[in-house]
């Protein structure tokens, strides 16, 4: 009996451990144990196999936890984190939520007032007309006094001010304060006819809300929209006006006077340039003012000095035109769960009188206003505040604070080189006879800052800068398309040995020979994404331009150059696109943050407003187009585009070179005649794109056998796996028509298709966005990538061996390996799958590639 309760008294003590030692029970850690496997979570969240083995031989505190229970922590510290963050996540968007809600009710009072207000007037009309109906017509000299001095009064409202000494910091200190309030009723009351721009929807990733005015003095335009940096951080930022205002050529802050309980009165001169060689630039004598309001919101408001509105006078600046600010400005709320509201206002009066009848709509465009300041400036403090929060991440090693600086350099040396200012030693050479190119020369040192120019043995024979610059009127030709079609199709206007002149500049010893070869020779090029904004409105990118040669003299010729280039505006569905540019300039193949650039390019801006009717087509010339923005890119060829009927738009072309004194005239003589071809070349492709009423049937070109629209390649695409493998490629729900298209572009895996040709190379036709980002190219690029040039030696040998299986049973499975991007960064994958793409008539397409699990080495 006695060994029988002392056997169960040990079978007891064996299954007690045993439940103790059972991987599938729940541990309870202690206190050190968590400590260090929080230590290993923190340097690698999702350890190996190996990895939690040889934790445990490490921290003899783990040794009773089995590899398992291990492996079960970490699932659920990672589930927790995973929760942690859509937690935050969600958190952020109910603030935005109800902040945008907030600032909505706000809006919706407003315009409640503003309804009341033309009811009013309204029935304030109509009683005067009934008057006037009624009564005999009054002719008397008082009648005719009284209305010169009220329409006097309404025209200037704040031409009498009470007497005081506008000089005086109290004069200067009442102009502000009636700035300000003149501010206030624009920002937030009904002092201006707002109308909201189209497609300005409000949400929480939405820039805000915009409009522009309507029938008042001026252009005006006003933005409010929510940001996640506190007020504080903002004002800063916003008066900075040269960091993100692109025309902002110098903002320079004459005097600042403390006005008192953190007060600030600030005198501002600016210059803005020219958009175009055809207008005069602009500059501005402002008074700017910084305050705070009862409610802690912190305000800068601002406004021309003259002698209608008092205070000092500026003396006028050759080569620019005075121009009038009209009370503008920014109020800054604080936001309830942090972040800031923010109200831009824009008001300028440009006197579009003074200016050619056929560039005003320039300056009476509220869009073009709102595009350039009032949007820009909301979205430049939008991009600070994603990229402070860590929000943005940025592939490559260059900072935000770089990429925005590179950004900006390309812009202000393009404005530069159109307007060619004086005091810049910008100086008109004689023409040939032709007024239609012109020929500017800057011989000062400090032009090319950066380069080895400057270099003192170099002075001797450096010549200078020279530019070639050109305007042309185009009729119904949509900038954004013609634009993207100069960006997709450098081929089709560039000349091979111009680049490879301008790309020799930058050496120590330029290349000598200045002159255009006669059509060039064939080059390729390839896109690679560099950084674009939040809303994709403007992209910086690295081209590529691969040379190849057919004769042996063009050997010396036939290398790979590259290009930092610029793109704004080509994409019409974004919200106030209005111009659009394209500006470049030569560098090395591993450019330094502070690399010199010489930017030569192109911009497109509309003379006539935008119909209120939506965003234009997108009309695309080839399937990878289409692909880019979208199934709704590709119309019917019946849908006429009647809001570019009629509409005229202002081509500026710039295009420099450096030189030597010796080869001085050469280099001008080549510059006039490459600009003039580029001028011929645009207008051909105007008139290819240019839509025509008559002739609505080109408005879109006929898709090419064997290119399939979007959607179809997707339905292909899937259909074949699902033959093939008998396995499904997206979910389970069986999506169609437009929704497989939407589900294979944002696939987790990289998917991308290759043409298969007898006795030519694979060609890549198609990517998803996971593909584009293995590869680091874009669709358009994307067509200039070989598949034997992204697969290693051993991936070659593999595809090969399995080539004739792919043929005959349809897939084969590849094992992990490496490739090679477009950037030759190396990118591992842990399987590959390749399967044959069957057309409708179960013929064979092309062939697709599916890369799971990949990542850059």
């Amino acid at each position: 009996m006695a060994h029988s309760m002392h056997r169960d008294s040990g079978n007891s003590k064996y299954h007690h451990h045993q439940q103790q030692m059972d991987p599938s029970k729940y541990v309870r850690y202690t206190q050190e144990q968590v400590e260090a496997l929080e230590r290993v979570y923190a340097e690698c969240p999702k350890p190996s196999s190996l990895r939690r083995q040889q934790l445990i031989r490490d921290c003899p505190i783990l040794s009773n936890i089995e590899p398992k229970q291990i492996k079960v922590w970490f699932q659920n510290r990672r589930c927790r984190e995973k929760q942690r963050k859509e937690s935050c996540r969600l958190q952020t968007v109910n603030r935005k939520l109800n902040a945008m809600n907030k600032l909505l009710m706000e809006e919706n009072d407003r315009l409640q007032k503003q309804v009341s207000q033309l009811v009013y007037e309204n029935g304030f009309m109509r009683t005067q007309l009934h008057t006037v109906s009624t009564t005999t017509t009054d002719t008397s000299c008082d009648s005719v006094v009284m209305s010169g001095q009220q329409q006097h009064q309404q025209q200037n409202p704040t031409s009498h001010h009470p007497l005081r000494d506008d000089h005086s910091p109290a004069g200067l200190l009442a102009i502000a304060e009636e700035t300000l309030a003149e501010f206030l009723g624009k920002a937030t009351g009904t002092a201006v006819d707002w109308v909201q721009m189209i497609g300005m929807k409000p949400g929480p990733d939405s820039i805000g809300i915009v409009a522009v005015s309507r029938n008042c003095s001026g252009v005006a335009a006003r933005a409010c929209g929510l940001v996640s940096l506190e007020p504080t951080k903002v004002p800063e930022i916003l008066k900075d006006r040269i960091s993100w205002f692109r025309d902002c050529r110098s903002l320079d802050v004459v005097s600042a006077i403390p006005a008192g309980n953190g007060r600030t009165i600030e005198l501002v001169y600016m210059q803005i340039y020219a958009p175009t060689t055809l207008a005069s630039a602009r500059d501005f004598w402002t008074l700017r003012y910084t305050t705070s309001l009862e409610d802690g919101s912190l305000v800068i408001c601002e406004r021309s000095l003259a002698s209608s509105t008092g205070g000092p006078t500026a003396p006028p600046a050759s080569c620019f035109v005075r121009t009038e600010m009209l009370p503008s400005g920014y109020l800054i709320r604080p936001c309830e769960g942090g972040g800031s509201i923010i109200h831009i206002v824009d008001h300028i009066d440009f006197d579009s009188c003074s200016v050619p009848e056929v560039l005003r709509p320039l300056y009476e465009s509220s869009k073009i206003l709102a595009q350039k300041m009032t949007m820009a400036a909301l979205r430049h403090i939008r991009q600070i505040a994603q990229e402070t929060n860590g929000e943005i991440q940025y592939s490559g090693s260059r900072q935000p604070a770089v990429l925005r600086s590179l950004s900006q350099r390309l812009c202000r040396g393009f404005n530069d080189a159109v307007n060619g200012f004086v005091d810049d030693g910008w100086s008109i050479m004689g023409s040939d006879g032709v007024e239609d190119v012109t020929i500017a020369i800057n011989s000062s040192p400090t032009k090319f800052i950066g380069s080895q120019y400057n270099n003192l043995s170099m002075l001797s024979t450096y010549g200078g800068v020279l530019c070639a610059r050109a305007s042309m009127l185009l009729q119904n030709v949509p900038p954004a398309l013609l634009v993207r079609f100069l960006r997709e199709h450098r081929s089709e206007w560039a000349d091979y040995g111009v680049d490879v002149y301008s790309a020799d500049s930058l050496k120590a010893s330029p290349y000598a020979v200045p002159c255009a070869k006669t059509g060039g020779f064939p080059s390729s090029q390839v896109i690679l994404p560099l950084a674009q904004t939040v809303e994709n409105e403007e992209s910086l990118e690295v081209v590529r331009l691969e040379g190849h040669a057919f004769s042996p003299e063009d050997i010396a010729l036939s290398r790979d150059m590259y290009l930092l280039q610029l793109c704004s505006g080509i994409d019409e569905t974004t919200s106030g696109a209005t111009c659009a540019q394209l500006v470049f300039a030569p560098i090395d193949e591993s450019f330094g943050d502070d690399a010199p650039l010489l930017p030569s390019g192109f911009r497109v801006i509309p003379l006539e407003p935008k119909s209120d009717g939506g965003p234009t087509a997108n009309r695309t010339l080839d399937l990878a187009s289409a692909l880019e923005v979208g199934h709704g890119g590709a119309r019917s060829s019946g849908e006429a585009d009647v809001a570019n009927q009629n509409v005229r738009s202002v081509l500026t072309i710039a295009f420099q070179f450096t030189f030597e004194n010796h080869y001085r005239d050469s280099v001008v003589a080549m510059a006039r005649q490459y600009v003039r071809s580029i001028v011929g070349s645009v207008q051909r492709v105007a008139m290819a794109i240019s839509p025509s009423p008559l002739h609505s049937s080109h408005l879109v070109p006929k898709s090419l056998p064997g290119s399939p629209e979007a959607v179809t390649l997707a339905r292909w695409i899937c259909r074949s796996f699902s033959v093939h493998t008998g396995g499904e490629l997206l979910q389970a729900d069986s999506p169609a028509g437009d929704a497989v298209l939407k589900q294979l572009w944002h696939h987790t895996d990289a998917i991308m298709c290759c043409s298969v040709k007898a006795n030519a190379s694979a060609v890549f036709t198609f990517a998803n966005q996971a593909g584009l980002d293995m590869l680091e190219t874009t669709l358009v690029a994307l067509q200039d990538i070989m598949l034997e040039k992204i697969l290693d030696e051993a991936g070659r040998k593999i595809l090969l061996s399995e080539f004739s299986k792919i043929m005959h049973q349809g897939f084969a499975y590849l094992p992990a390996g490496v490739c090679v991007s477009s950037m030759g960064r190396p990118v591992s994958y842990d399987q590959a799958i390749a399967w044959k793409v069957l057309n409708d008539e179960d013929s064979n397409h092309c062939l697709a590639f599916m890369f799971m699990n990949w990542s850059f080495v």
